[in-house]
């Protein structure tokens, strides 16, 4: 009896093809196991229950690093072959199978590193089938060795003698390399002439003496300091042009990380995992960091070594070193060598380099942990590309272009999605550039042709125009709070009618106004506004984003309040002009925002009157406030109609007078916190009053807030309601393209 197996998912570049051989030869069966354009082609051949053995092993004992979506098998005239082989990938006709994502360097490997026994000691591209680059070094599928970056270095004897020993951890292993036949690295000034000494070696004395180096990894360049020196810090802040937004910290291992940050058990997870991300975690007060690692924030984003470079080179230093994205503020992280000599130069006082191409760009991945359970801040290396399953196929290929912010792309097909990686925030030329590429590069190696392309609604964003001026493709576009309960659902793979609790900075509303307090009625193809906070100006516009005292302003006028604010006086030359400002609607577009009402209050507490980064002054209002404060504000509801506002001055109001009262500050944002989770409670009591629906998703940015989300979880949940929040995709714009592929396809199939 013969079978022909098909088994798709991740099963390229994780020991798949070696692992079968070895299941095949213990039972004795006959036949060969091949990588093709789906994943991996398997024929067997023998007796029934052998057959049955083999399957059910299959499956449950695939290698760590796979993941099995599909096996399917058919029957076939056996050919009488009495052993089993791997045989060569076979050209595909169509590109379905799913690439692996970078992952790091496992136990053995590490072992090998260090033992100087070994013939991989201090090498610092060791890697094995478990371990090692994959996604940021493959150019076409299959995954071969001929298809990445790889190619250029010709295996010496005794790599290729384990390369084609199916018995070995390093058959196939694409970037097999050592020594004698592998990349090398070069430590170079800013001129590129090379710096005598041992590469790593030199390299952790330049930290150690307060230099900034700038590190090539698997995605892109890093730049390096020494996380305890406050001069070095500052140093890479004033070079790097980021005034106050947190830098990531590396620590050589889980002892080092504890030293650093309160870590329970789901972040030591995390931490440790294979894909390595940066975890946001609490800081301890007597963490050896410099305060100007992480100024305004009582967290730390930690993560651990993840190649073999990263190990050798926190085992030459006494402490953890900051490692934050190879760019100038704003752009995207540089990824080719000249490029980042060049854009890196006025930054770095050494470049850590090396000889292996890195194919495509990637930032870290960032997560923390809420309520027991992953909440993904940024989704990338190590991530990407996983698919997200959906709840309902796609008929035909879409495209989804994500928004302005914190852009991904993707591609849907079949009954997955696919994202790419981080992109950024597309607000410059490079930047446009890295999603073209982005977008380019998920078609070729899905080889897929897109028949719809969807996009967001505000005919400003540079993805929109994109979307809009390629011909011949019909565009959907989608409403921005839609595109984000959407991934939610999509998410939680359900495509049922929910409550959906938008809140975020703003996005473009169907009306021609900025939303962003949005409780919706929604699922995969339509959605109706239930209601929102109640509008109000943001004076300048854009200036109201960078200067929250713009909106603190309008609040303040929108409570009817007469208490005298600090932040009033402190801007008393300009507050009258604000004023002014917002009884003209075209400097003056009103929003409904939550975050905007975040960054009133922030204001209104002292917090932050001026962000230098997105986010900043609802973050820092979110340390601030008290978590164990039960006070809470209230606000009326104005209804309208079959829609709802929630006036989010009457919290204001509140918050003004118990500013008054001298309340402890901390005591007034932990009850703002309150407020904020008791009026997202009251809206979707009244949209289940309305609709009938006790299911509630939860999406938008201001759900990157732990504490807030905490207490909307709590209260909806003590109301009866189910409530779904991101666990795969960010909640914040990282995950929009998500949204808009589902709807679009639904609206499509329609």
């Amino acid at each position: 009896m013969r079978l022909m197996v098909s088994v798709e998912g991740v099963v390229q570049g994780v020991g798949m093809r070696p692992f079968v051989h070895a299941l095949a030869t213990r039972l004795g069966l006959g036949g060969f196991v091949r990588n093709d354009g789906r994943g991996v082609t398997i024929e067997v051949e023998g007796n029934a229950p052998q057959l049955q053995e083999f399957l059910a092993d299959l499956e449950r004992f695939a290698p760590p690093l796979a993941v099995v979506d599909r096996v399917h098998t058919v029957e076939i005239p056996p050919r009488h072959e009495p052993t089993f082989t791997i045989t060569s990938s076979a050209e595909p006709r169509r590109r379905l199978a799913l690439l692996p994502p970078d992952t790091a360097t496992c136990a053995d490997c590490l072992r090998e590193i260090f033992n100087p026994a070994d013939r991989h000691y201090r090498y610092a591209f060791t890697s094995c089938t478990r371990c090692g680059p994959r996604f940021t070094i493959v150019r076409d599928v299959p995954y071969d060795r001929a298809r990445t970056t790889m190619a250029s270095f010709t295996m010496c004897r005794a790599c290729a003698r384990e390369y084609h020993d199916p018995y070995d951890r390093r058959f196939h292993t694409e970037p097999i390399a050592c020594p004698a036949c592998g990349p090398r690295l070069q430590l170079v000034d800013r001129d590129r002439r090379t710096i005598a000494g041992d590469p790593i070696e030199t390299c952790a004395q330049l930290l150690s003496d307060g230099a900034v180096v700038a590190i090539k990894g698997l995605g892109g360049y890093h730049l390096a300091a020494d996380a305890a020196s406050e001069r070095a810090v500052a140093t890479l802040r004033a070079r790097k042009h980021r005034e106050d937004k947190p830098f990531a910290v590396m620590a050589r291992n889980l002892d080092a990380a504890r030293l650093l940050a309160e870590v329970d058990h789901l972040e030591e997870e995390l931490l440790a995992s294979p894909a390595r991300p940066i975890v946001l975690m609490r800081r301890r007060a007597d963490a050896r960091v410099a305060a100007a690692v992480a100024p305004g924030t009582a967290w730390l984003g930690v993560m651990l070594p993840y190649t073999p470079l990263h190990h050798l080179l926190l085992a030459a230093l006494p402490g953890p070193i900051v490692l934050t994205s190879g760019n100038v503020s704003d752009e995207p992280i540089a990824y080719r060598d000249d490029e980042a000599l060049t854009r890196l130069g006025d930054i770095a006082d050494a470049f850590l380099v090396h000889d292996r191409e890195i194919q495509v760009r990637a930032d870290d991945s960032v997560l923390r942990v809420a309520r027991g359970a992953t909440l993904p801040v940024r989704r990338s290396r190590g991530l990407v590309p996983r698919a997200i399953r959906v709840p309902r196929p796609f008929v035909e290929p879409v495209l989804a272009c994500g928004g302005e912010l914190k852009n991904t792309v993707c591609v849907g097909r079949g009954d997955r999605a696919l994202l790419s990686q981080h992109v950024g925030d597309l607000e410059n030329v490079a930047a446009f550039a890295a999603f073209v590429e982005a977008i380019a590069r998920l078609e070729r190696l899905l080889d897929v042709e897109p028949r719809i392309v969807a996009h967001d609604l505000h005919p400003e964003y540079l993805s929109t125009k994109w979307a809009l001026e390629q011909s011949g493709l019909p565009t959907i576009g989608v409403q921005h709070h839609h595109a984000h309960i959407a991934a939610c659902l999509a998410d939680n793979g359900t495509d049922a009618r929910v409550i959906g609790v938008a809140f975020d900075g703003l996005g473009y509303g169907t009306d021609g106004t900025l939303w962003g307090g949005e409780f919706l009625l929604a699922d995969l193809a339509h959605f109706d506004r239930l209601g929102h906070l109640s509008a109000l100006p943001m004076p300048g516009g854009a200036a109201a984003i960078r200067e929250p005292w713009r909106m603190a302003a309008m609040y303040v006028l929108a409570a009817g309040s007469s208490v005298e604010t600090s932040v009033a006086h402190r801007h008393a030359d300009r507050w009258p002009l604000v004023l002014d400002i917002a009884r003209s609607t075209p400097l003056a577009p009103r929003t409904s925002s939550a975050g905007r009402l975040f960054d009133a209050v922030a204001a209104l507490l002292d917090v932050r009157d001026v962000v230098t980064y997105e986010g900043q002054a609802a973050i820092e209002l979110e340390q601030l406030a008290d978590p164990t404060e039960e006070g809470s504000y209230p606000a009326s509801c104005i209804e309208s109609g079959d829609r709802f506002e929630i006036r989010a001055a009457d919290v204001v109001a509140a918050v003004l007078d118990d500013g008054a009262r001298e309340v402890p500050r901390a005591v007034i944002a932990g009850r703002f916190h309150n407020a904020v989770a008791d009026l997202i409670r009251d809206g979707c009591r009244r949209g289940r009053e309305r609709a009938g629906i006790s299911t509630v998703a939860l999406s938008g940015g201001v759900f990157q807030n732990v504490l807030l989300l905490g207490k909307v979880v709590d209260r909806l949940e003590a109301e009866g309601f189910q409530v779904l929040r991101h666990r795969q995709m960010p909640p914040n714009d990282g995950g929009l393209s998500l949204g808009q592929a589902v709807i679009a396809a639904r609206r499509r199939a329609a």
